[in-house]
């Protein structure tokens, strides 16, 4: 299904964005990285990425049907900067919830879930210069790709819809920047309320410690507390797994 950029700017909210559209790139994120001198508000949409990238310089799957986005932004600040991150998670989270009636929950520290599958991955890389450039990425399947998704990851990706629904991307592409650029909610409540593990018991990967603990909290500078025996241990990096 084609993706209709005029459907997608009709829905906006906010003006000054600069929105394109291309069928297949590498990486998003890559293709602003490499510009110099990209205004914040500067939005580049695939249909499909060939060399899509996570955390830790990880693979991301990104066949057709899925929406993969990145836009430029430049705060004011280093904190501003770690910020953007939990910001963008909160603002899909409340773009799919609006948009489709579904109930995503939030994975510390960048995964969007689905009845325990993750549905989007979020990727911020900064770059310093006259100016902080964040260029932040948004992957979000959409639609089971054909034949579903790779062996590897049937266990643990999911999509919000089985088969495509008219104009799905450019609704949720709208929502999502909406939120992200109006900014009217509180971040850190939000980020909170939709938490997918707190309370649970969790498999903790830290520079290669791995140990199990309880997410007990989220702190104000969106580091995962987790109780490990008679410590509580900040976790402002690593990753987690939801443990069943």
């Amino acid at each position: 299904m084609a993706f209709e950029l005029e459907v997608l700017k009709s829905r906006l909210a906010i003006n000054g964005l600069t929105i394109e559209y291309v069928p297949e790139t590498g990486s998003t994120n890559a293709d602003l990285l490499a510009i110099p001198g990209v205004p914040e508000g500067t939005v580049l949409i695939a249909g499909a990425q060939s060399a899509g990238r996570g955390r830790n310089s990880r693979a991301f799957a990104s066949p057709e049907g899925g929406l993969y986005m990145s836009v430029m932004l430049h705060p004011q600040s280093v904190a501003e900067a770690l910020g953007i991150t939990p910001l963008a998670a909160v603002a899909v989270a409340r773009a799919i919830e609006e948009q489709f009636g579904l109930n995503p929950g939030i994975k510390w520290v960048n995964d969007i879930l689905i009845d325990g599958k993750k549905v989007c991955g979020i990727l911020a890389e900064a770059v310093q210069g006259e100016r902080l450039n964040v260029v932040l990425g948004i992957g979000v399947n959409v639609t089971q790709p054909e034949g579903g998704f790779p062996e590897g990851l049937r266990d643990i990706a999911g999509a919000l819809f089985e088969n495509p629904h008219e104009h799905a991307r450019e609704k949720l592409a709208a929502a999502i920047l909406n939120s992200l650029f109006a900014r009217n909610f509180d971040t850190h409540s939000e980020y909170v309320r939709r938490s997918a593990v707190l309370g649970r018991t969790v498999m903790v990967n830290c520079a290669g410690d791995i140990y199990q603990a309880r997410a007990v909290a989220i702190d104000e500078r969106f580091r995962l507390v987790v109780e490990r025996g008679a410590e509580h241990i900040h976790l402002d990096s690593g990753e987690v797994s939801i443990k069943l």
